[in-house]
């Protein structure tokens, strides 16, 4: 069966209603893991692309050393310094006590080299306390493979994709898409392949997205697409669903942004527009 593309009636379809009585947390939560010396901005970026989802509450988990930058961009986002400065068993079990409640655990923005086994143990604690989770980045080795749940959102690009499941990709879409299903079927992951036509599969179901601007290849609006991810996790769309959404949100708000900008944009232009391409699907009931 041929790939669908996505459409703004899926979408409408997939974002869930706000409740008119509703209160904090009953929107969802979600926790970012990742940042290190060099790459502050990326946890940042990922945490602010799931508040603009529309959860309460985000979390943000980076190294003490650059938690102050992280508050000085921000005061929307809570803030945890790691002690360790890195993934231990310590510092997540800290993480998880500061964390209660959270929805959804988004795991790598900016993370940066960690050792294996690490990422692997932190996954393993992250996951008994929480419903969902989505990777990206540095948190995309193929070591995590054994120890993540079914359904687990990742969101590689294409080296990221090859580094995870140990396969090549071809550069044509419909080797890309034969491969990316046959990898989230084996796996049991869902799997959003980022590229010039974003493949969204599960195994059984494939979507190409096709929401883009070539200006969206700047740094950064990887984090934001793994952020809105997260955000529609924890209000309890499923992985491939929140995928989709994600994916069309993320290249709506960047194309939008390129159109006013032209081929000059930052990752920051499309944060900023996420609200405005989310508006026409809000509902409350």
């Amino acid at each position: 069966m041929e790939p669908k593309t996505i459409d703004r009636e899926f979408v409408a379809r997939v974002i869930p209603p706000r409740l008119l009585k509703s209160h904090k947390r009953m929107n969802g939560t979600v926790c970012v893991l990742g940042g290190n010396w060099l790459y502050h901005g990326a946890p940042y970026l990922c945490s602010m692309g799931a508040l603009r989802s529309g959860v309460d509450l985000v979390y943000t988990a980076v190294p003490a050393k650059v938690a102050p930058s992280i508050r000085s961009l921000s005061p929307d986002l809570i803030v945890v310094p790691l002690p360790d400065g890195k993934l231990t068993r310590g510092s997540v079990s800290k993480l998880l006590s500061w964390t209660k409640g959270v929805d959804c655990f988004a795991v790598g923005p900016g993370l940066g080299p960690q050792r294996a086994g690490a990422i692997a143990t932190a996954l393993l604690q992250l996951k008994s306390a929480s419903t969902s989770m989505v990777l990206d980045a540095d948190a995309l080795r193929a070591e995590v493979l054994g120890v993540l749940g079914r359904g687990t959102l990742v969101t590689p690009h294409a080296g990221e994709f090859s580094r995870l499941f140990g396969v090549e990709l071809p550069d044509e879409l419909s080797g890309r898409v034969k491969t990316a299903e046959k990898c989230a079927k084996q796996s049991g992951l869902t799997v959003l392949l980022k590229g010039p036509a974003d493949v969204i599969t599960d195994g059984d179901r494939t979507a190409l997205n096709e929401t883009h601007s070539p200006a969206m290849t700047v740094g950064g609006t990887g984090d934001v697409l793994t952020g809105l991810c997260a955000g529609l996790l924890a209000k309890g769309v499923p992985s491939f669903e929140a995928a989709c959404a994600s994916a069309f949100i993320n290249g709506s708000a960047g194309a939008e942004a390129a159109r006013e900008l032209g081929l000059h944009i930052a990752a920051s232009d499309v944060l900023s527009r996420i609200p405005a391409a989310m508006k026409g699907f809000d509902r409350t009931n």
